[in-house]
């Protein structure tokens, strides 16, 4: 790729996108066949997590390993970040010892500046703003169980977080349409909307934000969810329970959508609130081949980034 860091999927093209889920399916491919060739041998990754995590730490990891390099768990709170040190300095120390950062983190200006600053590759491993390393993984998994991307229809039903932006982004580069169902107030970012929307014009794909599920999963090939409160909005939780209760992903609503369906969430869901359980845990889901496929996405981008 032409890009040193992986900030967020509006700064990819078409082509890059689909090379990254190519390589991501090789190495899949090879990975259940127990074959890993050591393309990043010798090569170590600094994982900066000022959020928690389960599946961005484990696949992370992992995926150095299987490409035969390491990684190096960073506790935000272990770093001298959390005593004044500047970003810049800590991107440029962190860029003579290692060859690449992935961070999670809450401010996406902090990844920015990260990028800025270090000499070597950065990953947004999530931002309050963006979440591109679970939304490749997602590309992954839809490509996976319907054969294309390109004419699909999906929907996404909740809050317009940063899975919403990335989702936006990521469907406008690969000309699938993407229909969001939102609160009044809760919408996704208007400038990412908007740059999102130019996007998929050049490639063939449609965005739109509805008020109503109902109209928002009609016919999808795709339904997609996520957690009504994410990190850092716990104190809003009893509000936005109240608030988003309508919209529930239910098997009346997905009545809607197309009979064969598949239904993804990130991960980790509140069964019972966004999501009932005999969605989630029902033939249509693939929430746990997405989550597997974090791994799969991520070794993609590592070996484009620092091989």
């Amino acid at each position: 790729m032409k890009k040193k860091d992986f900030l967020t999927l509006g700064d990819f093209s078409s082509e890059e996108i689909t090379s990254l889920l190519e390589t991501a399916i090789k190495l899949k491919t090879d990975a259940k066949s127990g074959e890993y060739s050591p393309y990043l041998a010798g090569k170590i990754l600094a994982m900066i997590f000022e959020k928690a995590s389960t599946r961005t730490r484990i696949s992370f990891e992992v995926g150095m390993k299987q490409l035969g390099g390491d990684a190096i768990f960073l506790n935000g709170n272990d770093l001298q970040l959390g005593r004044g040190e500047t970003i810049a300095d800590t991107a440029r120390v962190l860029s003579r010892y290692v060859d690449g950062i992935m961070i999670r983190t809450f401010a996406h200006s902090k990844v920015e500046e990260l990028a800025q600053f270090a000499s070597v590759p950065v990953i947004n491993g999530l931002t309050d703003l963006h979440h591109p390393a679970q939304v490749l993984a997602d590309l992954l998994t839809i490509l996976e169980h319907k054969g294309r991307l390109q004419g699909l229809k999906a929907c996404y039903i909740g809050d317009g977080n940063n899975m919403a932006h990335s989702l936006i982004e990521g469907a406008a580069k690969v000309g699938m349409d993407i229909s969001l169902a939102c609160p009044e107030g809760y919408e996704p970012d208007q400038a990412i909307l908007q740059n999102a929307v130019i996007a998929a014009k050049s490639y063939g794909s449609k965005i739109e934000i509805v008020r109503k599920p109902k109209e928002a999963i009609a016919d999808a090939d795709v339904v997609i969810t996520d957690v009504w409160a994410s990190m850092g909005q716990e104190n809003e939780q009893q509000e936005r329970q109240k608030l988003f209760k309508p919209y529930q992903v239910n098997s009346e609503l997905c009545q809607l959508a197309k009979p064969d369906y598949i239904f993804l969430h990130c991960l980790p869901a509140h069964r019972g609130e966004e999501v009932t359980v005999e969605i989630i845990d029902g033939p249509h889901s693939v929430v746990f081949d997405e989550a597997e496929n974090r791994l799969h996405a991520q070794k993609a981008i590592l070996l484009a980034l620092m091989k």
